[in-house]
């Protein structure tokens, strides 16, 4: 393994730099997939990216919410832009966003695909109109794994338990959008091994969302009605939209989002089902929601009623076990947010309630003693933020049901021109509970957990970045697989070298150490095991000219290298993206991973379809390769502008060492190759 690192350390250094210039958005979902280990499916970030690129926002008529929407620009910098704007009215020129302060060049070059400056526009007329004149899309997608896991095979007994539906994965969502000021469409989702139009899922899609969302209507500044989001403060209470936790963005610790957003995605968990409502009033906004939606949960049955164990988020609907879990619990929800606003500060009153129509109750164990209960539970919170000059003050504290508490404060500070800091202090008690939270905490739920991170930016030459941060945190109470109270700390930090516009070279180390319990020789009982584990990556990316782009990364992992359960791995790979023409574009990896074990799996971001996301997890050895092209049928077929068909294919494959079957259960496939196919088709019109 050593050989073949050092010689494809060669290859990454020769080729020098090969990606374009870091796709934070990429980064960070592979870093969230990576600490949570689960699938991510809200696209809304991406769709929300589409449409700017396609409809770039005018910056003379951008408000707070419009420019928090791009994520690409912290509170302090879109504060700055409104002052400046009101104090030297509309801008004449794109270049003269250099002029506003604590906005650098890098930050403007990510904003010019986004964003546009015009003359102002009435977009605001009759609301009728809107149904009219807007663009209208409706995507479709495919997907299959070619070989035939167990869990589709005919069952040996009527007992046993396998997958009632077709290896076939669809999607389907329908959209029109008029100005981002109204927009409403439907979805529906298949994923693999579910029966469509037949058996259990006679009405097609297992699962169907449907939203309508309008913005500007007088007073009222947004509207939701169907499925939609809902953000409260710094997500101690309240947070359903895509949000990051830490990675190299080492500034990107505080949550940004407008309180309501339209929800068109295919996960069928996250989410509220029912009417939300923003009014504004000078300095004053309200916001408030109302929800009634069936989930899906595990049914225990005690002796003289049901309860609820946990709730079902992954949204498979296949087997007969996951069938009888679905929609057996009714959910009311309502909460509100009243928030006072001046330029430079604000302060929020936030609460949401819950109702189920079954007791909830997790298993009986040690680490579950705090775990949410009962039919009822509530929240609510006190969010606020405070800028002065270079310094950006932001916080949440929060309360349960059972007045057990929560606190979040947040510092960002610019320190010249070359150098920003981010400071992050959470205290979140033993026993406070959440439902849909989102908050920047270790934990993937905000509980049980202290802690404090420190981030910083410099930038000691025009080509060069250094990022790096560092956290240390504990946990007051047990965790899954921990028997007693536990602590950790994590450090990052990367260094990215640009020598020109075309080309990125970035070199990160990041090391982790948790803790854990496990059996000695020396005692009768567990015993806490720190397990440390250091991570080391070189990425590089060009773009040669305007048709091809180059990019590598070498990444080798250490777990618990001097300890009992050493392991060690190693992922490297080489990709490609053209574009020959405005026709046909696409991307291309080889990819060879080497590990010990699943401790010591590594996660790599590719490229997928547009609005899907694919961060495979890889362990043991073997070789991984895809191709993924698109190609314009418009433009092939000189179609009119207002029209757009644009198709997406992409093929995939990974191939063990040695292994004779992959995966295991129901998802078991015999041999020692997982190949996947996955097509997609967007029309525009």
């Amino acid at each position: 393994m050593k050989i073949i690192f050092t010689l494809f350390l060669l290859i990454s250094l020769n080729v020098f730099c090969q990606d374009k210039p870091n796709d934070v958005g990429a980064e960070q979902i592979e870093t969230a997939v990576e600490n949570s280990e689960d699938a991510i499916t809200d696209d809304s970030y991406w769709q929300s990216q589409m449409f700017y690129r396609k409809h770039p926002l005018n910056l003379n008529e951008a408000n707070e919410n419009e420019l928090k929407e791009l994520k690409l620009l912290s509170d302090p910098q879109i504060e700055n832009f409104l002052r400046y704007r009101q104090l030297l009215g509309r801008l004449i020129s794109i270049y003269e966003l250099q002029a506003i302060p604590g906005w650098d060049v890098a930050v403007i070059k990510s904003l010019l695909p986004y964003v546009t400056v015009a003359d102002d526009k009435n977009l605001l007329s009759n609301f009728r109109s809107r149904f009219s004149g807007g663009s209208q899309s409706l995507l479709m997608r495919y997907g299959k794994v070619t070989e035939q896991a167990r869990g589709y095979q005919p069952p040996a007994t009527e007992n046993s338990n396998y997958y009632f539906g077709s290896r076939d994965a669809l999607f389907m969502r329908y959209k029109y959008n008029y100005n981002n000021l109204l927009q409403f469409g439907i979805a529906g989702d298949k994923d693999a091994g579910e029966q469509f139009f037949k058996g259990s899922q006679k009405n097609g899609f297992d699962f169907y969302t449907f939203h309508f969302f309008a913005k500007n209507i007088g007073k009222i500044k947004l509207l939701a009605l169907g499925d939609f989001t809902v953000n409260f403060g710094q997500g101690l209470v309240q947070w359903q939209s895509l949000a990051f936790g830490k990675s190299a963005s080492v500034l990107n610790i505080k949550r940004d989002a407008q309180t309501l957003r339209p929800y068109n995605s295919s996960g069928s968990y996250n989410f509220h089902r029912g009417a939300g409502c923003l009014v504004e009033n000078n300095h004053w906004s309200l916001t408030s929601f109302i929800s009634f939606r069936k989930l899906s949960g595990n049914i225990v049955q005690d002796e003289d009623d049901e309860r609820i164990s946990s709730f079902q988020t992954s949204g498979y609907h296949r087997t007969s076990a996951e069938l009888s879990d679905k929609n057996s619990l009714r959910q009311i929800a309502g909460g509100a947010s009243a928030r006072y606003k001046k330029y430079n500060w604000h302060i929020a009153a936030n609460a949401v309630l819950y109702r189920f129509s079954k007791e909830f109750q997790k298993e009986d164990k040690p680490y579950n003693l705090y775990a949410l209960s009962g039919k009822n539970w509530g929240n609510a919170s006190v969010d606020y933020s405070y800028t002065y000059r270079n310094m950006h003050l932001f916080g949440e504290i929060a309360a349960d049901k059972n007045r057990k508490f929560a606190l979040l404060q947040g510092l960002l500070l610019s320190l010249g021109a070359k150098a920003d800091a981010a400071f992050l202090y959470r205290n979140i008690s033993k026993a406070y509970q959440s439902l849909y939270a989102n908050a920047f905490t270790e934990n993937t739920s905000p509980n049980n957990e202290r802690g404090f991170y420190a981030g910083i930016s410099l930038k000691p030459f025009s080509a060069i970045r250094i990022d790096a941060y560092a956290d240390a945190f504990s946990f007051p109470w047990l965790k899954y697989l921990v028997d007693a109270p536990s602590r950790g700390k994590d450090y990052l930090i990367q260094l990215t070298y640009l020598p020109n516009k075309r080309t990125t070279f970035s070199l990160l180390f990041k090391s982790k150490t948790k803790q854990k319990s496990f059996l000695s020789d020396s005692n009768a009982t567990k015993v806490l095991t720190d397990l440390p584990q250091n991570n080391l990556r070189i990425q590089s990316s060009t773009q040669l000219n305007e048709k091809i782009a180059l990019g590598s990364r070498v990444e080798a992992i250490w777990y618990d290298n001097n300890g009992s359960f050493r392991e060690q791995g190693f992922l490297m790979f080489a990709q490609g993206d053209f574009k020959p023409s405005k026709v046909l574009s696409g991307n291309l990896r080889l990819q060879y991973f080497e590990t010990n074990g699943y401790n010591s799996r590594l996660y790599a971001y590719e490229s997928d379809l547009l609005y899907n996301y694919s961060v495979p997890e890889f362990f043991d050895t073997g070789l991984h390769y895809y191709i993924n092209c698109r190609v314009n049928l418009a433009s092939l077929l000189k179609m009119k502008k207002q029209f757009g068909i644009d198709c997406w294919l992409k093929w995939s494959q990974t191939i063990y060492s040695n292994k004779q079957s992959i995966g295991s259960g129901l998802d078991m496939i015999a041999g020692n190759k997982r190949s996947e196919i996955k097509a997609q088709i967007i029309t525009e019109f």
